[in-house]
């Protein structure tokens, strides 16, 4: 690094295989707009998950392609809904345990799961690190970097509410994907970023995702 140059500090966003995506979306959309530098890992079953939702692939050799056509379909499906920049993206593939995020000493301001599965949730909260993915989860965990998890799984076990509670105890913000009907959404956009400002809120980024609760009843309604 040049003398006076910044150095850069990411957010990682992994996306494990949970139902969801268009939460993550939403995310690293915001992210992006805020300025904020992204670290990347998207899980093999994610991609799955993804194939399935949106009908896009997610693939290595082209990362930078299906992420910018991923970014810019709305969460109704509609292609083209958003203009995106992925400039300040890294993407990491999640096969890479040698990868930048699977060390302490890589610099990052936290990392936010969304979604997050309950196979993720047990692995970072075992510790196995099988995968990028929960290696990063560990690593931030054990350097005291802000940790978002945000489970998107239904009915929960009590095996992984046990596991998501020893998340908490380690310092983890375990952030159920639950959206609020208060801000006044019509559209699944609306829903969905409702999450995702959520999932910001916890990490302490700025956004204008969705309207917040300033305490007059019925003021979600007549926004809208």
């Amino acid at each position: 690094m040049n003398p006076g140059q910044t150095q850069r500090r990411p957010w990682i966003v992994g996306v494990s295989g949970a139902s969801g995506t268009p939460y993550a979306a939403a995310v690293l959309r915001a992210l992006l707009d805020a300025g904020e530098s992204v670290d990347l890992v998207v899980s093999r079953a994610s991609r799955l998950t993804l194939l399935d939702e949106t009908g896009l692939a997610f693939r290595d050799a082209h990362w930078q392609q299906d992420l910018r056509e991923w970014l810019a379909r709305g969460a109704d499906g509609k292609p083209d809904t958003f203009d995106v920049r992925i400039d300040d993206v890294r993407h990491w593939s999640a096969r890479d345990l040698a990868a930048g995020p699977s060390s302490g000493s890589y610099p990052t301001k936290g990392m936010l799961i969304v979604p997050a599965s309950t196979a993720c949730v047990a692995g970072v909260a075992l510790g196995l690190s099988k995968d990028l993915l929960q290696r990063a989860a560990g690593v931030t965990l054990k350097e005291g970097r802000k940790l978002v998890v945000a489970v998107r799984e239904t009915p929960l076990s009590g095996q992984t509410l046990r596991q998501l509670v020893a998340l908490d105890d380690a310092g983890a913000t375990v952030l159920p994907a639950s959206p609020g009907f208060y801000a006044g959404g019509t559209h699944i956009q609306d829903l969905v970023d409702f999450v995702a400002g959520r999932v910001l809120d916890a990490a302490g980024v700025e956004h204008s995702l969705y309207r917040r609760w300033e305490g007059e009843l019925g003021g979600g309604s007549r926004a809208t």
